[in-house]
């Protein structure tokens, strides 16, 4: 196995988180403001209300359900199921509902994730919202909204300058100490700052709707399909610093604009 992989090989496996993100979809949606086995998994360090519902499970079951039939020999990280062989050539990660507070909430920026590793580098990304019927998809080679039955190219939009930058975070409450003073230096050198669209902004960025994103906690299932599509937009994602984000996930800034996200590095680190 070598370290790339062919084009024609990189179109299925596009093709087939698509199918993938369609998939869950049909879990999803008769879920979605409906009664749908809402639970708190008691899983948050600060004793907060985790929520998992039946959508986020039967979704992520269907994925690895498909997986499993298509690829017997590729490895499955998921929120909701944990690590199946994590350690082979091809690993996909994913988060069936990113956003399950708006899912219950009732407010569609909800998404799932989808993300194909090959020996640990994301490959294809794909976010998809499928009550609005959108799903990005991408890999380096280009990224595309598919919707009602159109596909459109992304491309990020030019922003050379943080003054002038609509941001946006899930959050502010979540930046603690000097994380919190970095936020209020980037939200104070920013046009507009927006909330609550979870990963659904990282997919606005590829879409040149916004001009970055600043996260942080991020799990690997979080973050990893948004990188390939932003590569493939002609953005990017990486750590507050500039470096490319691990595999595990941590703080993250995605970026249209490189030259924005250099003044963001830069007004973050104070």
């Amino acid at each position: 196995m070598t370290d790339a992989v062919d084009l024609a090989r990189l179109a299925d496996f596009e093709s087939f988180a698509v199918g993938l993100a369609r998939a869950a979809g049909e879990v999803i949606l008769p879920l979605f403001r409906r009664e749908n086995g809402l639970e708190d998994k008691g899983a948050a360090k600060d004793g907060a209300f985790d929520p998992v519902t039946a959508a986020d499970r039967g979704a992520e079951a269907a994925i690895r359900h498909a997986i499993a039939s298509a690829y017997p020999d590729h490895g499955v990280i998921g929120e909701e199921y944990g690590d199946d062989r994590p350690d082979a050539d091809f690993v996909w990660v994913l988060d069936p509902i990113d956003g399950t507070r708006g899912f219950i909430a009732g407010i569609p920026l909800w998404t799932t994730l989808i993300a194909l590793r090959f020996k640990g580098r994301p490959i294809v990304g794909l976010i998809a919202q499928p009550y609005l019927d959108e799903i990005f998809v991408g890999t380096a080679q280009g990224s595309r909204l598919l919707h009602r039955g159109a596909a459109t190219p992304l491309a990020v939009r030019p922003c050379p300058r943080l003054d002038q930058a609509v941001i946006v975070t899930t959050d502010p409450l979540m930046f603690k100490g000097a994380d919190a003073a970095a936020w209020a230096r980037l939200k104070s050198a920013a046009r507009l700052a927006r909330y609550s669209a979870d990963a659904y902004a990282y997919a606005l960025a590829a879409a040149g709707q916004l001009d970055l994103v600043i996260e942080t906690g991020l799990k690997a299932w979080d973050i990893e399909a948004a990188i390939p599509l932003l590569q493939g937009a002609g953005g990017s994602v990486t750590d507050w610093r500039g470096r490319p984000i691990g595999a595990h996930g941590g703080a993250c800034l995605i970026a249209g604009d490189a030259a924005c996200r250099d003044q963001a590095i830069a007004t973050l680190e104070g």
